[in-house]
């Protein structure tokens, strides 16, 4: 595997029973994500999208196949092993936020590297940073009740990303948000993943997410319909 491939699937599936039926969500997919990428998973409800990611994030394991995530297949690694993979190497951005609420927007960003023994001086530098440059500066306090939608989904992104992680997985990010703030989203992450070099991939069905990736993987019943790369 390729030092810059992040992401690997060889021919992975994932199959559910659904009564009599066995539904195949994903269906032998292959294909690699690489450092710096913006790339969307494209195609309608039921085409396996967030299943990718799931598969991807280690929330979910293939029922055959593989999938690698830094050379690392997932497969073999134990839940503890997997969990720390998630929580180091991973951003997860939804399309409902997934905030705690009780917590304030820098508590919320700065959460996950609580969790890795970040010391204080370090966390407060990152969060801070991080918080300003997702254009939350003088926010920090408010809590997700206090914010708006499009506000709410900054803090997700600082948050996914204040970690350093080798991807961001984002599931439907501009679902839940108006065309304005969509579209002020979209920028951001564009402008983060060329100035700082953070890997997105995407799931969505949003035209103005696939207007703006540099690379559409179209699924349609779990497999690979088309994959195009754009300038």
């Amino acid at each position: 595997m390729e030092d810059h491939a992040i992401v690997r699937l060889e021919d992975a599936s994932k199959y559910y029973r659904q009564g009599q039926m066995e539904v195949h969500a994903v269906d032998g997919l292959s294909f690699d994500i690489h450092k710096g990428d913006f790339t969307a998973l494209c195609g309608p409800s039921g085409s396996g999208k967030t299943t990718v990611l799931n598969l991807i994030g280690g929330l979910d394991v293939p029922t055959s196949g593989k999938v690698f995530l830094e050379g690392r297949d997932i497969g073999l690694l134990s839940r503890s092993k997997i969990s720390a993979i998630r929580r180091d190497r991973i951003g997860f951005v939804f399309q409902a936020y997934n905030l705690i609420p009780v917590m304030t927007a820098y508590e919320n960003a700065a959460f996950v590297l609580s969790l890795q023994g970040v010391s204080d001086r370090e966390c407060r530098d990152r969060v801070t940073a991080i918080l300003k440059e997702v254009g939350l500066e003088g926010l920090e306090n408010r809590r997700p009740d206090e914010m708006s939608g499009g506000q709410q989904q900054r803090v997700a992104i600082a948050r996914a990303i204040v970690t350093r992680p080798a991807i961001v997985l984002a599931d439907e990010p501009t679902a839940n948000v108006d065309s304005a703030n969509a579209d002020s989203l979209l920028g951001l992450m564009e402008r983060l993943n060329r100035e700082s070099g953070v890997t997105f991939l995407f799931s969505t069905h949003d035209q103005r997410v696939m207007d703006r990736a540099r690379r559409i993987i179209r699924l349609h019943d779990g497999r690979i319909e088309s994959d195009e790369v754009f300038n």
